[in-house]
């Protein structure tokens, strides 16, 4: 798939200027680098993003959260209202989360027990 990381940058800026804000002012509300943000804006650096980098800025500039990266791959962005889409991987996290948890909740169980052992046995001889 092509990418086209100077449309990135000439939507950045053009939403940039619409606002009148500065990089330093979308760097702080997206919580991305000025660096980074300077490098998107002006195509200085065509490298590789996080989808999170580049989702930030979306949402910091009133787009829907995967509309620099539809522009990125020559889609139409979708509409701000529209779901996201995240290709099962959200889905597929909270799966690993819940697994996770009932381990922990497992070991914490077992935790307790031990320790209302100990404390039964303790007890009396105080």
């Amino acid at each position: 798939m092509t990418e086209d990381w100077a449309a990135v940058a000439k939507a950045i800026d053009m939403r940039v200027n619409e606002l009148g804000w500065r990089q330093r002012e979308l760097a702080e509300r997206s919580h991305v680098s000025q660096a980074i943000v300077r490098e998107l804006q002006h195509h200085t650096v065509e490298r590789r993003r996080s989808a999170r980098t580049l989702e930030a800025l979306s949402t910091t500039l009133g787009w829907h959260p995967q509309h620099l990266l539809a522009v990125l791959q020559n889609r139409t962005p979708p509409h701000p209202d529209e779901p996201v889409d995240d290709g099962g991987e959200l889905r597929d996290r909270l799966a690993a989360l819940e697994e996770r948890l009932a381990e922990i909740t497992e070991r914490l169980a077992d935790v307790q027990s031990s320790l209302a052992t100990v404390v039964k046995h303790v007890e009396p001889k105080r």
